[in-house]
């Protein structure tokens, strides 16, 4: 008798306690070919993409708040916490990426075809408060940059922003390359406009260089921890993990193990270069706040206003706090046309739940206008800053329960087959893992030491 295939014994309810009825995104599931006849760069041109749109959250509004308030207090410190999130970061999505193309799964239907329903829907909540929190960053964050670019007020700005749904809709039904397309556009002007921002800051390039060395004092100082914590929460984003092994599935490829393999090796270079760009923008806010106001001695420059209002008179450059508003809209619009997609993934992933995609992202934009419009009702701008790193506070919190299971699943010969992650992926994602966990649990720790001290 011929053994079962691996490939086909991935899909077996052995593996999984169902069959996955609808795929991801059924709009636009495997609506892009991949013809076998391509070459190697021409194969790495039509997988490259969905990369790009992960690597959107990585450098979100919430990243420019913990960058820049990292900067200005702690000078270059804490450039060895963007990197060192940032290599998490390629290890977690490249194990995104495999899960969805060997399973057919994104991560939120895995957990609901493996854990029990009350778990399930555990799961679903926390990632749903990940996501609003996400939502949050980017809407309070775009808000800010039309504020300061055409001085609309904090409140109509954040109303403004649910109209990226009609975006969304509109570029999906031209196709998801479309929406690709608008991403990367996006990044490559927030990528120019932080190149400029560094030459007209000129930062020392031996301390930058030193800052990207690890340093006990970041575990050491409360202060600099909490911060460190949300630059972790703002760059591994638990919402990321699932929109990832979505997304990778738009790809229509040969459904064999050769075709599966080079799926995921070109899904793995897609991924891991689109976050080397999201590496230097990250890397970039940080070095423009320790460099023009940490050498100054402006030590508490944590408002985007505030950085926005002093660039330009700090460094000279009359162009640099508009250059710095515009890669700013730039970010939260990114964010949010990823975000909303990312919601609606979760919801019908966890819940089998289908609804209309118009309504879906309507739902995730109101979840997170509606708390960022009080907010900027009852404390203004010095309240935005605040809720921006809070956010991502919250963000690091939750990506344990995100992270455990992407894990567990890919670690699972049964669930993966032959494609199941080697030895030392397996030892380097659970060591990411133990990192964030004992990161978060120092903080929580801490906190709760001050509150009853």
């Amino acid at each position: 008798m011929k053994p079962p295939d691996p490939a086909q014994t991935s899909q077996s309810p052995r593996a999984w306690r169902q069959e996955k009825a609808i795929p991801s995104l059924p709009e636009v599931h495997a609506s892009i070919q991949v013809p076998k006849s391509f070459g190697f760069w021409r194969k790495l041109l039509a997988f490259s993409g969905p990369g790009y749109l992960v690597a959107v959250g990585y450098m979100d509004p919430g990243n420019w708040a913990t960058d820049l308030a990292g900067g200005s207090a702690f000078g270059y410190t804490l450039l060895s916490v963007i990197l060192l999130s940032n290599l998490m970061a390629i290890l977690l999505q490249a194990l995104c990426a495999r899960l969805g193309i060997v399973t057919g799964r994104d991560l939120a239907q895995a957990c609901r075809d493996h854990y029990s329903k009350p778990t399930t829907v555990m799961l679903w909540l926390l990632c749903e408060i990940a996501i609003c929190a996400c939502d949050l960053a980017e809407v309070i964050g775009s808000a800010i940059a039309l504020n300061l670019l055409f001085r609309i007020p904090l409140v109509w700005g954040v109303c403004i922003t649910a109209l990226d749904v009609l975006v969304v809709l509109y570029l999906q039904n031209k196709g998801f390359r479309y929406i690709e397309a608008l991403v990367i556009t996006l990044i490559l002007v927030i990528g120019g406009c932080f190149l400029f921002e560094i030459i007209a800051s000129r930062p020392e390039l031996r301390a930058v260089l030193g800052g990207f060395v690890p340093k006990l004092e970041i575990l050491q100082n409360p202060q600099m921890l909490y911060v460190a914590i949300g630059i972790l929460g703002a760059t591994v984003m638990p919402h990321n993990l699932y929109l990832h092994s979505s997304i990778v599935q738009t790809r229509k490829y040969e459904q064999s193990s050769a075709g599966k393999r080079e799926a995921i090796k070109f899904a793995t270079i897609d991924s891991t270069v689109a976050l080397m760009f999201a590496l230097f923008i990250n890397a970039a806010i940080l070095i423009v706040s320790a460099a023009t106001f940490h050498t100054r001695g402006q030590h508490e420059v944590a408002e985007i206003q505030d950085a926005f209002h002093l660039l330009s008179p700090t460094l000279g450059v009359t162009a640099a706090s508009t250059i710095f508003a515009l890669a700013l809209l730039a970010s939260g619009q990114n964010s949010t046309l990823t975000g909303t997609l990312a919601g609606q993934i979760v919801m019908e992933g966890f819940l089998n739940l289908r609804l209309r995609p118009w309504l879906r992202r309507l739902i995730t934009r109101l979840i997170a206008i509606i708390p960022a419009v009080i907010v900027t009702l009852m404390y203004g701008e010095s309240g935005t800053a605040k809720l921006l790193i809070f956010s991502q506070v919250i963000l690091s919190l939750q990506l344990s329960f995100a992270v455990i299971p992407l894990i567990l699943f890919t670690s699972s010969r049964l669930k993966m087959g032959e494609f199941v992650i080697p030895l030392w992926m397996k030892g380097l994602a659970w060591l990411t893992a133990a990192i964030i966990v004992a990161l978060n649990v120092k903080y929580l720790f801490d906190k709760v030491v001050e509150w009853l001290g």
